[in-house]
C-alpha cells in the first residue's frame, strides 16, 4: 500500500532551479520519494503535515565530521590544531573502547539530525580494532539519518588497510541509509604508492574517498602521478595554491571547507572564494565538536562573513547551496538528496518562521543563512520518515543516552588522567 504524506502551506525553498521557490507551497511524498511540488496539491488520502509558518527546505548535508569525539564537546574551544591532535589522537583515543565509539557516534549523529543535518559523512579515524569499527556502524544504523561511514582505517600508520576496508564494505554493501566511503591517509603519511593502491581498491569496491590536506604541493604531486579523481573530496586545503585548486576543479574533485575549525585552529583563511575563482564549488562541514558547534547554520554564517569580509563576494543562496545540493553531490548523492525535486528521496526539514529570533521572515534564504539556528528546526524527515516532530526527536531515549555518554567521558578522562573542569590545555612538544 502506498504511503502518502503532504506537507502543506509552507514556504518552499527547493534549491532546484527548475522547481524554484514558492511563497506558499505543498510537497507530496509517496513511499519516501518526492512526487510533486506545487502551489496547491489535492491529496485527500495523504497524511497531512501542516507547514504553516514554516520554511520547507532540503535537509543539510555535512560531508566531514568526526563524531566519535562527541563526549568531549567544547573542551577544545581554545586549542590550536597541534593541541587538538595531541589531545584527541594521542591522549584520549588510546582509552576508547567500542562502547565509547558507539555512544559518541550515536549522540553525535542524533545531534546533527536535531540540527537539520539529514545526511552526514562520519569521518572515522579511531583506528583501533574491528570491534571499534563495528560499534561506529551500529551507532549510525541506530540513528535514523542518512549516514556515510568514511573509514579512515590505519590512521597514523602506513600499514595496509585493504582487509579492513573489504571487511567493512561487506557489512555495508548497498545503497541504504547507511553507506560507506574510504578515508585516505594521504601521501605524506603513507607514500604515493599506497595512495595509488588505495584508490584502486576504492574504485574496485565502488567507494568514494575523502582526504585531509593542508600543504601546498600535495595536489601537484597527486596530479603528477595521475591520482586526482572526481570521486575524492579534499578536506580543508587552506595551504594549497590557486593552480592546485584549478587542478582539483579540472579533475572534478570536491572540496570540504570547515571554516570555524580552520580559523580557530590556525589553518589559515578558508579557501571558499579562491575555490570559486578556480571553478570549484566548495561544500561545508563541521569537523569536530570539541572545538566548534555541531550545526551547519553556524558554519554557513562563518563562511559567509569571512568571505564577504575578504572580497565582498558570495550571496546567501551560495551558502545554502554549499550546505545542501553541492554537498550532496560531493557524497555521490546528488541524484538522491540535496534539493526538493520530484524523484528524489524526501530528506526535508521544516524551520519555524514564527520564532522571535527570525520573525518576520521577509527573505527566507537570507534569514536562514544570516540568522538561522538549531532552535528553528521543527520537523525533520529522512526518506519520507518523520524523525523529528514539533522540535523533538522521535523514538529516542535521550536521558539514557546522555547518561551513557557522560559515563563514557568520565571513564576515558580518568584513564587518561585529564581534568574535566575546563583547565585541560594540552602542550605539544616544541618542534
Amino acid at each position: 500500500m502506498t504511503k502518502k504524506t503532504l506537507l502543506t502551506g509552507g514556504t518552499v525553498v527547493s534549491m532546484d532551479p527548475a522547481v524554484g521557490d514558492l511563497e506558499r507551497g505543498d510537497v507530496l511524498i509517496e513511499d519516501g520519494v518526492i512526487v510533486e511540488v506545487a502551489a496547491h496539491i489535492d491529496a485527500p488520502d495523504a497524511e497531512v503535515i501542516d507547514a504553516t509558518d514554516r520554511i520547507v527546505m532540503p535537509g543539510f548535508v555535512d560531508n566531514h565530521r568526526h563524531s566519535w569525539q562527541t563526549a568531549f564537546r567544547g573542551v577544545g574551544a581554545d586549542w590550536t590544531f597541534p593541541e587538538w591532535a595531541l589531545a584527541m589522537h594521542r591522549t584520549v583515543k588510546p582509552h576508547y573502547r567500542p562502547e565509547d565509539v558507539y555512544a559518541g557516534t550515536l549522540l553525535g549523529r542524533l545531534e546533527a539530525l536535531h540540527s537539520g543535518v539529514t545526511t552526514m559523512l562520519d569521518w572515522y579515524h579511531v583506528a583501533r580494532t574491528h570491534d571499534h569499527e563495528d560499534a561506529a556502524v551500529a551507532a549510525l544504523r541506530d540513528a535514523p539519518g542518512r549516514s556515510i561511514l568514511c573509514l579512515g582505517a590505519g590512521w597514523g600508520t602506513a600499514d595496509s588497510v585493504d582487509a579492513d576496508i573489504r571487511r567493512v564494505r561487506s557489512e555495508l554493501p548497498g545503497d541504504g541509509l547507511v553507506t560507506m566511503a574510504f578515508g585516505l591517509r594521504g601521501p605524506d603519511d603513507t607514500g604515493m604508492g599506497t595512495v595509488a593502491r588505495e584508490l584502486r581498491l576504492a574504485a574496485e569496491l565502488g567507494l568514494r574517498t575523502s582526504l585531509h590536506i593542508e600543504a601546498a604541493g600535495t595536489v601537484t604531486d597527486l596530479h603528477g602521478h595521475g591520482l586526482l579523481r572526481d570521486t575524492t573530496t579534499f578536506v580543508h586545503a587552506n595551504g594549497i595554491s590557486d593552480e592546485e585548486l584549478r587542478m582539483l576543479a579540472d579533475a572534478g574533485a570536491s572540496l570540504s571547507v570547515s571554516p570555524d575549525v580552520e580559523l580557530k585552529m590556525g589553518f589559515g583563511s578558508p579557501v571558499t572564494g579562491r575555490a570559486l575563482a578556480a571553478g570549484l564549488r566548495p561544500t561545508l562541514s563541521v569537523d569536530d565538536v570539541p572545538s566548534v558547534g555541531g550545526d551547519l547554520f553556524s558554519t554557513m554564517r562563518t563562511a559567509f562573513a569571512v568571505q564577504r569580509g575578504l572580497d565582498g563576494g558570495l550571496r546567501s543562496r551560495d551558502l545554502l547551496e554549499f550546505a545542501t545540493i553541492d554537498a550532496a553531490g560531493s557524497c555521490g548523492l546528488g541524484a538522491r538528496t540535496g534539493s526538493i525535486t520530484p524523484g528524489k528521496d524526501a530528506d526535508l526539514i521544516l524551520l519555524r518562521t514564527d520564532d522571535l529570533t527570525v520573525f518576520p521572515v521577509t527573505d527566507p534564504v537570507g534569514t536562514i543563512v544570516s540568522a538561522g539556528h538549531p532552535g528553528l528546526v521543527d520537523t525533520v524527515l529522512v526518506a519520507g520518515q518523520v524523525v523529528k516532530r514539533d522540535g523533538v526527536l522521535v523514538g529516542v531515549d535521550l536521558p539514557a543516552l546522555r547518561t551513557r555518554l557522560l559515563a563514557s567521558r568520565d571513564r576515558i578522562a580518568a584513564a587518561a588522567g585529564i581534568p574535566l573542569d575546563g583547565t585541560w590545555h594540552p602542550r605539544p612538544e616544541p618542534k
